[in-house]
Order: C-alpha cells, then structure tokens, then sequence
C-alpha cells in the first residue's frame, strides 16, 4: 500500500499534467479563431515647437505634438483566449542626422496607447477609457458617465475605437534635439495580444491561416513642419491624459 505523501503526490502529479494539457489545447486553439482586424488611420494635424518637452528636460530642444483620427474594428482579436490587447500608434521617421544615401534605419516614437480588456478581464485603473462624444454637463450626468466606463464606444465590443482628432499622449523628440522640416514620416498603428495562458502576439501585416493581415492602419506619409514661433498656445502642443492614467498604483 502506499503511504498518505505518496498518494498526494500522485494526484497532484496527475492535476498538473492535466491543468497543462488543457492550458495548453487553450492556446493553441486560437488559430481556429478566424481574425479580419481593419483600421484606418489619418494625420489631423503636426506641430513642432521648441521648448523643454518634459518637467525633467534639461534643456530645450525641438519636438512635435501630432494629432490624428482612427477609426479601428479590432474585434475579431478578442476570443476565448484573449485577456486584454495593448493598442498602440507609432510615428516612423528618417533620423534627422542622416542622409538621403544612408543606410540608417528610421527613428520610431510611440505617440499614443491603450490597454483595451475583454469583457471578461477584471478592471484596472489603467484600463483605456474610450472618450465620449458628448461631455456631460452636470454633476449628476458625470457621476452615471463615470458607472458606465468603457475602453470601447456604447453600443459596440471590445475592439473598436474611434477617435477624432485625437491628442497625443506622447510627443516626438529626437536625440539630435532636431525634428522640424523631416519629411517621409508615417503613423502606424499596432498591438500586442495577450492571452490568458499562451504566447504573446503581435501584429501582422499578412495573412497566417485563419488569421488576416491589418488592413490599413498606416497613415499617409507626411512632413514635419518648421519650428512655430511664440503664437503657439500651450494647449495647442498638450498631450492627452485619460481616465487610465496610473494613479501611484503598479500597472
């Protein structure tokens, strides 16, 4: 007969190979899940300014504040297996320091995020709290606005975002501390799946199997602007601070 130690080993033994077993057939079934992701993303406007970008900035230095609107149906990357998607846009540009003949790849800026959960995923203040179109107006209306936050608009799913000239969270600054009159720049939208149990997966320009490459989600290529004079307002050149925002608590 076997001893009391010996039989719980066992079964313990034989729950972790099944809880492994399952996790496991959870995350490679996402394939099956069929993916069609679309977007489309358009630059509103670009500014550069020179000024000290951030409180911690030692010294002034050239930097610019982009606007855009997207228009995003990223529903299809929500499954059975999806926790939250990190959202993000990107701005590509040639490095100010190079030349046309240089072989130096493009400077790359993160200018805005979110963090969009499944319906499923337990609330975090870090949460993306989609905008409204309307701001309420009254104390009563803010307070049943705050109850039904969402990181999606009303009346659709986790996935979709719509954003109209929306500002950025980030602004654009480059080691050269120049970045006026750079031309060929281009924002790119992108994400990072994460699943409950499985891989990470990033986002894909083609198709693989089930799952469909974006479509759109790259803007039209633009140029930066000449540096704006002292007529630039302060609100002008801000960045977006959410309801998401980190309140002194890990993310």
């Amino acid at each position: 007969m076997h001893s009391t130690f010996v039989r719980i080993q066992n079964v313990f033994g034989l729950f972790t190979s099944v809880a492994f077993a399952v996790a496991a057939a959870i995350a490679f079934s996402v394939v099956l899940s069929p993916q069609s992701p679309e977007a489309k993303l358009e630059l509103r406007n670009v500014q550069v300014v020179k000024g000290r970008p951030h409180y911690y900035s030692t010294k002034r230095e050239e930097y610019a504040n982009v606007r855009f609107d997207l228009d995003a149906d990223l529903s299809t990357l929500f499954n059975w297996n999806t926790k939250q998607i990190f959202l993000y846009i990107t701005a590509s540009y040639p490095s100010p320091s190079s030349d046309s003949a240089s072989t130096t790849p493009n400077s790359e800026a993160v200018i805005w995020d979110a963090i969009i959960p499944s319906l499923s995923a337990p609330w975090h203040q870090n949460t993306y709290i989609h905008p409204t179109s309307e701001p309420p107006t009254s104390q009563k209306k803010r307070t049943a606005l705050k109850s039904l936050s969402s990181a999606f608009p009303a009346g659709t799913q986790p996935g979709i975002v719509r954003l109209k000239d929306q500002k950025p969270k980030y602004q654009i600054t480059d080691i050269s501390g120049r970045i006026a009159e750079v031309g060929n720049a281009t924002l790119t939208l992108k994400w990072n799946v994460q699943p409950w149990v499985g891989a990470l997966v990033w986002s894909n320009k083609v198709k693989v199997g089930r799952w469909q490459g974006l479509k759109g989600g790259v803007s039209r290529a633009f140029g930066f602007p000449r540096v704006k004079g002292t007529e630039v307002k302060k609100e002008d050149v801000g960045t977006a601070v959410g309801g998401e925002r980190n309140r002194g608590s890990p993310a």
